[in-house]
């Protein structure tokens, strides 16, 4: 499948940085909600730095500060091309988080606070993922240490920096707010994940029967769906079966009970979930 156009992909990245941005500054920020992340230590800076000037160093020029040297670096170890859109997408946040004003979108409510900022953020985030690219932080810095360090994985390392900028934030907010931004953190991993394999579900139904013939007659006659037979073998009884697979979606599943019942009451019938479906009728690919 052919990829998304260039321009295309750097207009997601920045609806993915300004949706982070807003999470950070709206939500994160006001309520101290350390989620790991360049843009956790930001908030931990400047909360620090709050009692010696003003309102503390801008969150903005805190992750565009601890970026420039990670990626004078990685430039230098993977090159340009690696890092382009990633740079793209941090200076984007960094500008994001300049221009959006200061409020508190959650003033009286953390948990809300940690539930709507992490279904922004996560679809901030996937957003950024689906263009092929990261926001920097400890992202860039895990495939840094991972080019020295290669018996880790850059997910591991990933998550061993995320946890000490938690704990980190623990240290200076607090064990309650640490515990509800362990709640932010599941619900961005759900949702950018959510957005990474698509959220057009359909169900893939398992049919064993010895009128396979014509329930799949009915399925191609009345969904107007494929349906592919497997040769299979019951291991109690030793006999030969017939297993039919079909794909519909999840509107389409209640009717193809039906005709498998109304054909078959007692055949065997397994439903699953099937994400990414590709293909005539599902999700069609790019010319």
């Amino acid at each position: 499948m052919k990829t998304r156009p260039k321009w295309f992909q750097y207009l997601m990245i920045m609806a993915g940085t300004s949706l982070m941005a807003l999470a950070i500054k709206g939500i994160y920020d006001p309520v101290s909600l350390i989620t790991g992340g360049f843009s956790g230590i930001a908030i931990i800076i400047k909360n620090l730095t709050s009692h010696i000037m003003g309102e503390g160093i801008p969150l903005w020029l805190t992750n565009l500060l601890l970026n420039v040297p990670l990626f004078l670096v990685a430039v230098r170890i993977k090159g340009w091309h690696y890092i382009a859109k990633t740079c793209f997408a941090t200076i984007w946040l960094s500008v994001a988080l300049l221009y959006i004003p200061e409020m508190n979108l959650m003033p009286d409510d953390i948990f809300l606070a940690s539930i709507f900022g992490g279904v922004i953020s996560g679809a901030g985030i996937g957003l950024v993922l689906l263009a092929d690219a990261t926001t920097g932080g400890t992202d860039t810095m895990a495939a840094i240490i991972q080019h020295y360090m290669r018996h880790y994985s850059i997910a591991r390392i990933m998550q061993i920096l995320d946890g000490l900028i938690v704990l980190a934030g623990a240290w200076v907010f607090g064990l309650n707010k640490t515990l509800y931004a362990i709640i932010c953190i599941y619900l961005v991993a759900k949702v950018s994940d959510g957005l990474l394999e698509g959220l057009k579900f359909s169900k893939m139904a398992y049919i064993i029967s010895d009128s396979y013939k014509e329930i799949a007659e009915q399925i191609l006659k009345e969904l107007d769906r494929g349906v592919t037979g497997l040769d299979a073998v019951g291991m109690y009884s030793g006999n030969q079966k017939r297993m039919l697979i079909c794909v519909v979606s999840k509107k389409e599943i209640v009717k193809l009970k039906e005709i498998v019942k109304k054909i078959d009451k007692n055949a065997f019938m397994t439903v699953s979930d099937a994400r990414e479906v590709f293909g005539e009728g599902f999700i069609e690919e790019r010319q």
